[in-house]
């Protein structure tokens, strides 16, 4: 049984009255919604936009196998921003989203598919910063904090009633921290390092570890 403090990787997804298998018309295609998340789920070519086959990523390849085998048929789309697509897979019946972090509070929003992957989710300090370690969570609330809307890690944080300066694009957080305009970055691993390597970014400082997922394999 999956436990709820974990944050695994899935699909979610909204399904409307006429998506029972056995019901499905002939033409019938689930609307597959994703954005650049690396490892995870990535444009081949690095852009905010793809489709079908110019998408690439481990989530990616475990999606596309499932449903094959489950013969229904799909678009899968990459966008931008990540808020938009999470509110448009809300709005919409048979949209899905992925990678789709599990949280308690978004248990009823969706049909839940997976776990696709396990993750964790860290608090990031730029090279050199004079903040090396962190108690817990509630204390990085006593600076500036960066985070990405509409995630699962900022959804948490802001839950907790921790102030997060959220952005658009979770590369922005990268320049953002290097650049002192925030003092710390939320964000998952290895997600956050895979993007500050995209930006030129070494050297990041992992200053705190929370809602870490078990390591067992699924």
């Amino acid at each position: 049984m999956l436990k709820l403090k974990t944050c695994g990787l899935f699909l979610g997804l909204l399904l409307g009255a006429a998506s029972a298998r056995a019901e499905l018309p002939a033409d019938y295609k689930v609307v597959l919604l994703t954005e650049n998340f690396p490892p995870f789920n990535m444009a081949v070519d690095d852009k905010n936009f793809a489709r079908d086959d110019g998408i690439d990523g481990i989530s990616a390849d475990i999606v596309r196998e499932m449903f094959k085998r489950a013969g229904i048929g799909y678009t899968l789309s990459l966008r931008f921003p990540w808020d938009r697509l999470y509110k448009l897979t809300l709005d919409r019946p048979d949209y899905g989203l992925f990678s789709t972090t599990y949280t308690p509070e978004r248990v009823p929003l969706f049909k839940w598919v997976g776990p696709l992957a396990k993750t964790g989710w860290v608090v990031l300090a730029a090279p050199g910063s004079k903040i090396t370690a962190l108690k817990d969570i509630k204390e990085a609330g006593h600076y500036k904090l960066g985070a990405y809307k509409n995630d699962a890690v900022s959804q948490s944080l802001e839950s907790q009633g921790i102030p997060v300066l959220n952005a658009l694009r979770d590369q922005e957080n990268v320049q953002k921290l290097v650049n002192g305009q925030i003092d710390l970055w939320a964000t998952t691993d290895p997600v956050g390092r895979y993007l500050a390597k995209q930006e030129g970014v070494t050297g990041l400082q992992t200053v705190l570890r929370f809602n870490e997922a078990n390591s067992t394999s699924h």
